[in-house]
């Protein structure tokens, strides 16, 4: 989560947004995992527990921790600009690792059941925070990386979230997008420095060589 506001301060600052709103929304937007931590990847030591239920459960449970931050945060008095983020930072965006593991089990399965409840984010702090999310989650699984390799990923994870409608509701431009993408890469370049493979440079023309 500390990972997370970094990535959405940087970007809201850069898009004239709310930096404050995003950090302190970031920094509660998984709240509600604290109720059945060792569901999640992040808090798991070599073994998963999902492997010993259903898809379709295992999808239930992932769903179910917005619903648990947005009644912990109501519990604990937090302003309702906090509440939207954790209630809006998945948006309906699909469970996909458990819709196409309970697709080889029922192959007309409805991909409904597999969704976020929503509601999409409304602005761009909670789009933001949607991103920063979703950027900082698949960051962790790239191996070797490098510059070339954060700057596709951070791409195509704003590609699906475009093409899957989750930033239709938050009023975000296309420059924003453009700068958003780059204050996220700035941050995990930062982040990685010491891990990033950087190519290697000709000293004659001062240009990247090509390793074989």
């Amino acid at each position: 989560s500390v990972t997370v506001a970094h990535l959405a301060e940087s970007a809201c600052l850069a898009i004239g947004a709310s930096p404050i709103l995003a950090r302190v929304g970031a920094y509660y937007h998984d709240l509600g995992k604290i109720e059945q931590p060792e569901y999640y990847a992040e808090n798991q030591a070599g073994y998963n527990k999902h492997n010993e239920i259903n898809p379709n459960l295992s999808a239930t449970i992932i769903k179910s921790h917005v619903q648990f931050g947005v009644a912990r945060a109501r519990e604990l008095g937090f302003p309702d600009i906090i509440i939207d983020i954790i209630s809006q930072h998945h948006g309906t965006t699909l469970i996909y690792y458990f819709y196409s593991e309970m697709k080889k089990i029922n192959p007309n399965i409805d991909a409904s059941q597999f969704r976020y409840p929503g509601p999409l984010p409304q602005t761009k702090e909670a789009a933001v925070v949607m991103l920063a999310d979703a950027v900082e989650a698949t960051s962790r699984s790239i191996k070797k990386p490098n510059i070339q390799k954060l700057e596709q990923m951070i791409s195509d994870i704003v590609k699906n979230k475009i093409t899957e409608d989750q930033l239709t509701a938050c009023n975000l431009t296309f420059k924003d997008i453009g700068l958003i993408e780059n204050a996220f890469l700035r941050v995990l370049a930062g982040h990685f420095h010491s891990r990033i493979e950087y190519p290697k440079m000709s000293i004659e023309n001062n240009k990247p060589v090509d390793e074989k």
